[in-house]
This record gives structure tokens, sequence and C-alpha cells, in this order.
């Protein structure tokens, strides 16, 4: 891959405990350009956790598929790159938004925009050793009162960063209020490389939007994907026609969620694929008849089975 290769793209963006392989493979089936894994801890690599193994395995249908790493040690976080590159990902990013407490309290994640010049050492370091591209997801910046990505966004590309995504809020805001795509465009004006404009990005029309507005060369979807793997296809087909796709019939949201299912069960088993299905199946019922009452009743949900029962009646 290289910089035009992450240009007038759709991609997925990288959220933890959503990403996973099943939900990537149904994006990938639903038109989605660019996939990555859910975040990986370097340390953990070092370490070898155990828990590691199944965030950083794919298909080879998800190509291109780029693997997400978080830390703040350049040297070591260059030597578990090197490892994931062998594994056969198509790029490297680092994580440098991430607002959970426990990832910024030990210096990772969003904690990074408040130190430039290790970001430019963490680029740097992974540029030198890698042979595959490496990108940065970065955020406005750590509060309001410092929305410092232009500047970040210079350091990383100066190290030699091949594209950059920008998610429109600080640190500070988590996910409320509405995304500042005015950074997204300070980010466009200050670097040559690709920006990939992420937050608040829900349908076409909004992929027109940001682009006109900020200029972003591609744009990543990241809460509004959640349960939701048709955004893919209508956001392209809006992009084509200029006309909306009809949203999903219960029909379909009804097998999707069972072939979601059966993934989850294929690459982690029945225990853990139906526990960790639960909150998908809240997200992809939301707004439905009755799915009030079917969320109450997820949580009880043991075995394939059981979820089959008990969403039975979106289909009728």
């Amino acid at each position: 891959m290289d910089r035009n290769d992450f240009r007038d793209k759709i991609i997925l963006a990288p959220m933890a405990g959503i990403c996973d392989l099943p939900f990537r493979l149904l994006c990938k089936e639903k038109g989605v350009d660019i996939l990555y894994t859910e975040m990986v801890s370097a340390k953990g690599m070092y370490y070898n956790n155990k828990n590691t193994e199944p965030l950083i395995t794919f298909e080879d249908m998800e190509h291109p598929i780029g693997v997400q790493i978080f830390g703040s040690e350049p040297e070591l976080m260059a030597a578990q790159a090197l490892r994931l590159e062998e594994r056969g990902f198509d790029f490297i990013d680092v994580n440098m938004g991430c607002p959970v407490p426990k990832i910024v309290n030990n210096g990772e994640g969003s904690a990074l925009m408040k130190s430039p010049k290790l970001i430019g050492d963490i680029v740097e370091a992974l540029v030198k050793t890698c042979h595959i591209p490496i990108t940065v997801k970065i955020r406005a910046g750590f509060s309001r009162d410092v929305k410092n990505a232009p500047e970040i966004a210079r350091i990383a590309q100066a190290a030699g960063a091949t594209a950059i995504a920008v998610h429109g809020r600080t640190r500070e805001e988590y996910y409320q209020g509405r995304a500042d795509w005015d950074i997204i465009a300070a980010v466009k004006a200050a670097v040559d490389i690709p920006v990939i404009g992420n937050g608040d990005i829900c349908s076409g029309k909004d992929v027109v939007a940001i682009k006109e507005q900020t200029g972003c060369d591609s744009v990543m979807i990241g809460r509004a994907a959640k349960g939701n793997p048709w955004i893919f296809e209508e956001i392209k087909h809006y992009l084509e026609t200029g006309e909306e796709l009809e949203r999903p019939k219960p029909q379909e949201i009804h097998d999707t969620m069972l072939r979601h299912a059966e993934l989850m069960i294929k690459y982690k088993g029945e225990y853990t694929g139906i526990h960790e299905m639960r909150k998908h199946v809240a997200w992809y019922t939301q707004g439905l008849k009755d799915s009030a009452k079917l969320r109450a009743a997820i949580n009880n949900v043991e075995s394939f089975d059981e979820l089959k029962k008990l969403i039975g009646f979106i289909a009728n």
C-alpha cells in the first residue's frame, strides 16, 4: 500500500470490543474498503499475552487490513510492529486517540497528544523498522483548550507516516457533542499525506458534507456501524447515484444477526460467541418493534438456539 491507497476510501474505524473478525467479515461483505483490527497492546505482544492472539487473527478476504497498536515506548512498539508485519498485515496504525482512563493513565492512547516529540519518536521508530505503511489515528487534541491536531499531524508526516485519521473530538469530550470538522480541515491544510475524517459520519450525505467542509481524502465510520454493517453499501450507493438505499427489512436484520452469531461461534466458540453477541443484538434491534423487551431478555441467552428463538419474531 502507498498514500494513494488511503484516498477515496470508506473505512471501518478500529473500535475495541466491536471490530473483531466476525464483524469485520460482515462489513467486508457490505463493501467497506479498508479494515482495522481492534487495538492491540504493544506490551501485551511483548509478553505474549494470550488474549492478544485473537485480536491479530484475520482472514485473507479482509485485505487490505491494518493492525492498530498502542503503547508509549518507541523501540518496544517498533519491535512488535515488525512481528505484526510478518503476519501479513497491509499497514500498521498507531493509536493516539483512545480516551479510556486505564490507557490514558499509562501515557498511551490520547495521552500521547500531550507529548508531540514522543509521537515523532514513535512514528520514526516504526517507519525505520517496518517495510509497510505506518499510519496514525489522533483526536482533535487532549482538551478543548489545546486542539493541537495540526501540529501532531505535521510531526507524524515528518516522521514518515503514510496517512493520518482524525477524530474531530478531544479526549476531554470522549464522544459527546458534535465532532469538530473544522479541526479536520485544519489538519488537511497542514499536511500533504492523506487525511481520513472521522466523527459523526452516519450516511452518504454526511460523507459528501465532511468532504466538502474539510477536503479530507477518505472517511472513517465508527459508532454508526454498530449493528449496522449495511452503512457501507448505503454510502457507496449514495455517492454513486445520489439516492438513498432503503433500510434493511426486519427479515434481513434477523438473518444478518443469525449469520453474525454463527461467525462468532465459529471463531470464538458458542459460550464466548453468544455472550459477546448480546451487545450486537441490542444494536441491531434498536428501533424495531418490541426491541426494548428483547434487549431486556437478551442478557439471559446462553446458546445459539436460545438466540434464534428469542429473535424469531423479528422475521414475522
